[in-house]
Order: structure tokens, then sequence, then C-alpha cells
């Protein structure tokens, strides 16, 4: 049977089986020309081209890993924290962080466990036109690259927020001149032109300067952290605004765990009514859980960045990714919500829409203010100026190797532009990231409005865009999973390739226990958050357009992308749409040793000193 020619067929539904004799796999389908080898990974030093379509594989595994924990931290959690904690309570935020970190968590592993199993080039892109339709690989591809495109913008916007700050409660004030008189589109444009300037470093240099950015940042929130827990236990500074020590004291009544009420409020943060009761605890709680949700976009950094990891063919390095993302992120963020919530309380004016700027609705900012600590408060917030520049950073690298990877499957639209996106100086995709700039110019959406208000909506519609995509994942991994059961089953494989296929066996390369109904609980929660996000949209009078297009817009592009494909590729012939999937498990890896990473197993009894060499070889591989 000619293998390459049953690939490509779209009645192929079953799973293909490759003798392990070294021979190459099938080439994927793309919709222009083919690149050899584009499914494969490719050896850590591979030739590198000056000139060419080719991208350097110089990441390591720590340049990942570290990026994959900052790269939204600025606006979500430094700047948006406050918002969480005013709709939601103090109890409310932190259940809102855990139960959305749940759900990122299984969309993680999801795509952990096929990354490692078949580690392929692009995989959020490859793995649902394999499993799924290629009309949704397609679909998910362009999602993938607007909605770090969106991301990327929206971090412009934090920059020329966060620089415009003025703190102003009567009692302090803290204000940027500089920032307060010169517009926002000014500060858009130096950002945006820096932010491309960085991304035309070469790759090897790029990943060592956000490793160094990183890590500061990491190590700045487990600051926050230590210091938040600091404040609320002291006795306070002589020019603190209280005058005992605050312990939970805003968790406790009056207070409570979560807000009984929910403001309404306009675009421009007038208080329209206030919903009380059950019914004003749940809308708190629901519309926060968006909110939170973007605070963990960029931890699928791992699978974004693949044509250019080292550690993409090591199937220890993608399990170990995928569970210190989990574990750093939502301690993390679970740790400073807490924390903060100690010092400032749910009805502080400033986090309710009194704030003059959006540096001012920071928590943490309030936090050291009224500490009697007014000087932290000017270089916090030029922390979190620092770490939106780096963000915005980020998401455009993410963007431009995303638009990169769908120029190589031909599907950038003509082949004039196709070609061109293509091209790569020194490894990186320079065409593309200018792409990726133009888009960014949405961000200028966000020079009006409140303080914050257009900040929202950018937020808001890159939340929704991620959301499907992550949803998309989730159902990739459950057609997945029943293809490596039917394989098992019915399939043509030999003892050794069945082997490859069954997750239990030890040398499997990673899996999560109950992963499936992971999976599903990922699909559910992340449909439903994409269904019912905009409720707020319907609570205002009259109803706001603007933020229900925001909420939903994500939604129909997504479908019509399909449908465009659909109809390109196989016309009216709606029995093909679907069945274009090639169900293909090919290029699948085994652990090499049964000796897993991260596992802390001692050579010997006692207290000796190969036991700490391998406690303290264990903490690093945890930490690094």
């Amino acid at each position: 049977m000619n293998r390459n020619l049953d690939y490509e067929k779209p009645e192929a539904l079953t799973p293909h089986i490759f003798p392990e004799n070294g021979s190459p796999s099938p080439q994927p389908d793309v919709d222009g020309p083919t690149l050899n080898n584009f499914d494969e990974p490719t050896p850590a030093e591979e030739r590198r081209e000056l000139r060419g379509e080719s991208l350097w594989r110089v990441l390591g595994e720590r340049h990942i890993n570290v990026r994959a924990c900052i790269i939204s931290i600025a606006q979500c959690l430094f700047l948006g924290s406050g918002r969480s904690l005013a709709a939601a309570g103090p109890g409310g935020a932190v259940v809102c962080y855990l139960l959305m970190g749940t759900v990122i968590s299984s969309v993680i592993s999801c795509l952990g466990e096929m990354t490692a199993l078949m580690p392929v080039n692009a995989p959020v892109m490859e793995f649902p036109r394999r499993f799924v339709s290629r009309g949704v690989g397609f679909a998910v591809g362009w999602m993938y690259w607007f909605a770090y495109a969106v991301l990327a913008a929206d971090e412009l916007v934090a920059v020329s927020n966060s620089i415009k700050f003025r703190y102003d409660d009567g009692r302090t004030l803290l204000n940027w001149e500089v920032g307060e008189s010169v517009d926002n589109a000014v500060w858009i444009c130096v950002f945006l032109a820096l932010v491309t300037i960085v991304n035309l470093f070469p790759v090897r240099v790029f990943g060592e300067l956000e490793y160094v950015f990183g890590c500061f940042k990491l190590m700045f929130i487990v600051m926050l952290i230590v210091l938040m827990l600091i404040l609320s236990t002291i006795q306070p500074r002589a020019g603190a605004y209280y005058h005992e020590s605050i312990g939970t004291k805003y968790w406790n009544s009056p207070y409570s765990f979560f807000n009984p009420y929910y403001n309404v409020k306009d675009s421009d943060g007038n208080l329209q009514r206030t919903i009380e009761g059950s019914l004003g605890t749940l809308l708190g709680v629901w519309t926060t859980f968006t909110g939170v949700m973007f605070s963990y976009i960029g931890m699928d950094i791992m699978a974004a960045t693949a044509a250019e990891s080292r550690a993409l063919s090591d199937v220890e390095s993608m399990k170990m990714a995928a569970r210190k993302i989990n574990l750093r992120i939502i301690l993390l963020y679970a740790l400073a919500m807490i924390t903060a919530s100690f010092i400032v309380p749910a009805d502080h004016p400033f986090i309710n829409g009194k704030g003059q700027s959006v540096g001012a609705h920071s928590l943490f900012i309030i936090a050291v203010v009224e500490a009697g600590m007014p000087a932290a408060g000017h270089f916090f917030n030029a922390v979190f100026v620092f770490s939106a520049f780096t963000c915005a950073i980020n998401s455009m690298y993410i963007g431009s190797r995303i638009l990169h990877t769908l120029a190589l499957r031909g599907q950038t639209g003509p082949e004039f532009i196709t070609r061109r996106l293509r091209q790569c100086r020194s490894g990186v995709p320079v065409r593309a990231v200018f792409a990726t700039a133009a888009m960014m110019l949405i961000g200028f959406m966000g020079r009006s409005g409140s303080p914050g208000a257009r900040l929202n909506e950018l937020a808001n519609n890159c939340t929704v865009s991620c959301l499907i995509v992550y949803a998309t994942i989730c159902g990739t991994y459950l057609s997945f999973f029943k293809t490596l059961e039917d394989t098992k089953l019915y399939g043509n494989a030999s003892e050794m390739q069945a082997a490859s296929y069954d997750r239990d066996n030890h040398l499997y390369p990673y899996k999560s226990h109950g992963q499936w109904l992971k999976a599903l609980y990922g699909l559910v929660a992340c449909t439903i958050l994409v269904i019912f996000n905009g409720v707020g949209a319907f609570l205002e009078r009259p109803f706001n357009v603007r933020r229900f297009i925001s909420a939903y817009i994500s939604l129909p592009v997504f479908v019509i992308l399909i449908l465009a494909y659909n109809l390109r590729k196989h016309g009216l012939k709606f029995s093909d749409w679907m069945s274009d999937r090639s169900s293909d498990l090919s290029n699948t890896v085994q652990a090499s040793n049964p000796k897993r990473k991260g596992r802390l197993e001692f050579p010997d009894d006692g207290i000796t000193r190969n036991n700490w060499i391998v406690f303290a070889e264990w903490i690093w591989v945890w930490m690094k």
C-alpha cells in the first residue's frame, strides 16, 4: 500500500501505523508548497541559514519555563487583581484563581501529553488538524495568531495607561507628570517600535534577555507575596493609615468571604445599579472568572515555541514543563491574591472605580501607600510598566511564530504574501514580525475612554479567542485518546508499536491520571465561559453593544474560518467537511530511561553525600 497516498486521502479515518525501519513519515497536508520534515523534530544543532525559511532551534528548557510563567502577568496580576477583589470578595477572588487554574491545568496537561508522545512543530495547530479536522486546525491557527496579536496590543495599552500614573486619596499624592502630559498614542507608538526592535534580535539573544526579565519578575512576585504578608502582621509604621495590625480583618465581619452584591457599571465606570443577594454574589464571581482566565493566557508557550526549542524531542523536558508551569502559576497567583486581600478591603474606593489611573487600581500600590511607604508605590508602578512592556515583547514573539507557521503551511493567502511571510533572517521571521506589529495597531483603540475601560475590552476579546483555542485542544485530546484506544484494539501494530501507545507502559512519555476526565472538564468549562462571558453587557442600561461585540466577536470569526476553509477545499460536499482528519500516530517517542525526571529517589539509606547531591539536583530540576 502506498502510505503517502493513503495519508492524503480525506477518508483515511483509521490510525496509520508505520514500520520502525527508519523510513520517513508522510508529509503533512498543507495548502501550499510542502516542506521536508516539517513534522519531525530537528536536531539541536541544525543547519542555520542566515537567509531562508527556517527558524533556529536554540531555546532551552529554562527559557521556555520562565517565559511561560510571566507572559501576561503584568496586567492580570499586578493591575487586574483589584478588579477581581472588588467583584468577588477576598475569598471569591481566590476561589476564582484556583478554579481557573484547574481549567488551564487541564488544557496544558492535554497539550503536554500529546506533544510529549508526538513531538511536532506547532502542536496547537497540528493536533486539531490530525484528530478533529483540517478546517478546525486552520481556524485554530488564525484564532491563535489573532489572540496573541490582540494580547500584545493590550499590553501596549497597559504600558501607556501605567505611565499616566496618578494616585491621590487626599492624604498621599503620587503622579508622573511626563505620563499625564503626553497623549497615550505617543506611548503606544514608542513602545510598539521598541517591542518590534527587540523581536528582531537573534533568537539566542532574545531568549537570554527574556530569561533575565522573567527571573526578575518571578523574584518580584515572590517579594510582593512576602511583603504583603509582613505588612498584614507587623505593627504599622509611623506614616501608616491604620494603627494596629490588620491580620485577617478584611476577611471577617462586617466583610465577607464572597461579596454579597454586584455593582453594574457603564463603560465610564459610573454606577448604574446594585444587585444584592445570592444573584449578586453569583454575578460577582462569574464576571471575575473571565478576568482571572486572562491571567493564565500564555502558559501554552511551551507548544508555541516548539520550532525553536532544543527540548522539543526530549520527552522529559515536555513533561516537566507542563507540570512546573501549572504548579508555579497557580501557587504564585493564589498566594499573591490571598496576601494582598489581607491589606486592601473589597470595598476600597480605588478598586471600585474611583482610582484616577490604572496604577491606582492596583492592590499592591494601595497596600504600600496605606502602609506608609509611598516611595514604594513609584517603584511598583515602574515595575508594572516594565512588566507590561516585556509581556508585549513575548506576545509579539509568539504571534509572529504562529503567523510564520501558517505561512509554511500555505495558509496565509496569495503566494506572493505567503512567500514573504516565510522568509527568515538569522532565524527570525522578519516579515511575520512586521505583520504582527501591524495587527497590534489595534491598540490605538485603547487610547480613549475611562482608565482601563478599553484595556478591559481588549483583554476580554483576547480571553475569548484563547478560550476557543483551549476548548479545541481539550476536544482534540478526547479524539486523540479514542484513537489510542482504537489502535490498541483494532490496529495492525506490532507488539513494540502497540507498547508506544500504551498509557500504562512505564516508558510512556507523560500522562496525567484521569486525563480524559480532565479534558472533558476543560472542554465543558471553556465552552461555558465562552457562551456566558458577556453577561455584563446585558445588565447595563442601555445595552452595551461595544462590550457585547468584544465578548462574542471571536466566536463567529472562528466559525467563519472553518466554513471558508471547507468551502474552498470541499465545496458543498458536507460529508467531507469533518472526515478529512488523518488520525495519524506516526513519529511517536518513548522515554529512554525508566528513571523519570522530577522523581526523588535516594540511592542510599540515611543521610549521605550522594543523597544530598540527588536532593540538590531534584530541587534544581523543579526550580529551573
